[in-house]
């Protein structure tokens, strides 16, 4: 449960930044999002559901992320974080919801969460099913900052992630500050690792350093199955990937049931 009532967070009041967060109405620019599965291979089950930015006819990722200014970026991360919600409980969606968030967006914490506390109240969907990740190659202009939204969120009751680990500006000082719930490993790592005697000793290198954080490692970009053998026999059992089920526009996805291998 959530360590924090949602009403204190709403009698908190707002730094003069906020007003340009409005749940995105005053966006000129619209989108939606596709909702891609995490499997738990050790269970055949899914374990969350990503939510992806996508235009409004299914248009890429980059169609919308490269319409996000200095002057809507503010705007834009609340909206994604509402419209995630509102069509994660429109689905029905019963497992972890997983948001991107923009780090560089958030003013302070407990203000900057008010409009995801109403979306998940409005909409009956559980903050304990939602997890907030940040992309490692985020420009991160102030370290100390995102720890203290992650911090923050963690005692408001979400769970927290780094994706792309391996890839971007943060590395391991991040991870030396914080320890998230969760390590997404960037799918450059993945990419026929099983034929890559380099890229398996950099993986097992993260396994062995999150198990003594207690830190439970992602592997995402999974595509073929000799990628999801080597990395399952590592130990690694949360997996996202075409091999599963790529994003699946507006709708819950289907995980392919030829790909879960043996085991």
């Amino acid at each position: 449960m959530s360590l924090i009532s949602p009403s204190l967070i709403q009698q908190s009041p707002l730094p003069a930044g906020c007003v340009q967060c409005k749940n995105g109405r005053d966006l000129d620019f619209n989108f939606i999002f596709a909702y891609q599965p995490i499997v738990d291979l050790s269970t055949h089950s899914i374990y969350a559901h990503e939510a992806l930015v996508r235009g409004p006819n299914g248009e890429s990722a980059y169609s919308v992320l490269s319409q996000v200014t200095e002057a809507n970026r503010y705007s834009f991360d609340q909206a994604c974080r509402v419209r995630a919600i509102h069509g994660a409980a429109a689905l029905g969606m019963k497992e972890l919801l997983s948001i991107n968030f923009l780090p560089n967006a958030v003013y302070r914490p407990e203000a900057c969460i008010r409009t995801t506390f109403e979306a998940a109240r409005l909409c009956n969907f559980p903050i304990e099913q939602i997890i907030f990740e940040v992309t490692e190659g985020e420009q991160i202009l102030d370290r100390p900052h995102l720890v203290n939204i992650f911090r923050e969120y963690r005692r408001f009751g979400f769970r927290t992630a780094i994706d792309d680990f391996g890839a971007g500006y943060a590395g391991l000082n991040l991870l030396a500050d914080y320890q998230p719930d969760i390590i997404k490993i960037d799918m450059d790592l993945v990419r026929d690792i099983d034929t890559s005697k380099p890229k398996q000793a950099i993986v097992h290198g993260i396994i062995a350093m999150c198990a003594a954080l207690n830190v439970r490692v992602l592997a995402e970009g999974i595509e073929t199955p000799a990628e999801r053998d080597f990395l399952r026999n590592a130990g690694i059992d949360l997996m996202q990937g075409y091999l599963f089920c790529k994003p699946a526009l507006q709708a819950i996805g289907i995980v392919d049931p030829s790909s879960w291998g043996g085991g």
